[in-house]
């Protein structure tokens, strides 16, 4: 367990996958670069997380990934060609991101998993709590974003969390799945958590999603644990042994989750956050008296 009055400042971002599903889009192009409207999946991420009081954004990636470290940059032909234009405005956004963060990175050099990914991620972070965000899960949430919910409920508990959703029972075998005690509304004490089982095996309909704050101890953890589903290193694997040792809290939280790692989900974040934009402009010309 971590001192929960440590302010939890920095915010992994495992981004070393494939992004098979995307195929032939992402033969070139990092699936966390794939843009939601104007902007890129692992930038929604990264705002959630400045959003939550985050500012030292730490990211995994791969052979590849080169375009998400560019992003994360200043680019000087770019800004210098529409300084002063009608399209400068477009770059107010990411601008203020790279001001207000750091970046590091570090790289996978294998496929071992989730867990692995975390683990590579542990000179980055050091020793002290942090949040996981698997950019590819895209939230909305109506007030406090996710990861806002999650530090508020860090604070209270000093434990490793996990954000949990309910989904469909034949859909078990596509997550991570927890069981636990409710000790309060929407928040549970894990017993158990098991990855991705069949539905008829699973211990509930309750899913991790990619959001988690974890305490440094799970380094430790990770190391010990061995390759499970898939032979690869599960970040749930390590979570029930540190659930096991002390606690593990999963959290119901308040908001929309778009699984964007899929086609369906991608189209569905699409039109939603389509919608949402299109609303808040006419909201605004209602508000100033514009055609």
């Amino acid at each position: 367990m971590s001192n929960k009055n440590t302010p939890i400042k920095k915010c992994l971002f495992p981004a070393a996958g494939y992004g098979t599903r995307f195929l032939p889009a992402t033969k070139a192009t990092p699936k966390e670069m794939l843009p939601v409207l104007t902007k890129p999946l692992i930038q929604y991420g990264v705002e959630e997380a400045l959003a939550a009081g985050m500012d030292t954004m730490a990211i995994v990636t791969g052979r590849g990934k080169r375009a998400i470290e560019d992003h994360f940059d200043i680019s000087y032909e770019l800004e210098n060609q529409i300084k002063g234009t009608s399209k400068e405005h477009y770059l107010t956004e990411i601008r203020s991101v790279i001001t207000k963060c750091t970046f590091s990175y570090t790289r996978q050099i294998e496929m071992k998993g989730l867990g692995h990914a975390i683990l590579c991620g542990e000179t980055l972070i050091g020793d002290q709590p942090f949040a996981v965000v698997l950019a590819d899960d895209l939230c909305d949430a109506p007030g406090k974003g996710v990861l806002s919910q999650m530090v508020e409920l860090y604070k209270k508990y000093g434990c490793s969390i996990v954000a949990i959703e309910e989904i469909p029972k034949e859909d078990t075998n596509k997550y991570g799945v927890i069981a636990g005690n409710e000790i309060e509304p929407g928040i549970y004490m894990v017993k158990d958590m098991v990855e991705k089982p069949e539905p008829e095996v699973a211990p509930s309909n309750l899913a991790i999603i990619g959001r988690y704050i974890l305490t440094p101890d799970i380094f430790n953890i990770i190391r010990e644990t061995k390759p499970g589903k898939g032979g690869e290193i599960q970040i749930t694997d390590a979570l029930l042994a540190q659930a096991k040792k002390g606690m593990v809290l999963a959290f119901k939280f308040d908001g929309q989750r778009f699984d964007c790692g899929s086609i369906d989900g991608f189209v569905k974040a699409t039109n939603y956050f389509y919608d949402k934009e299109t609303k808040k402009e006419e909201a605004t010309k209602k508000a100033t008296g514009a055609k």
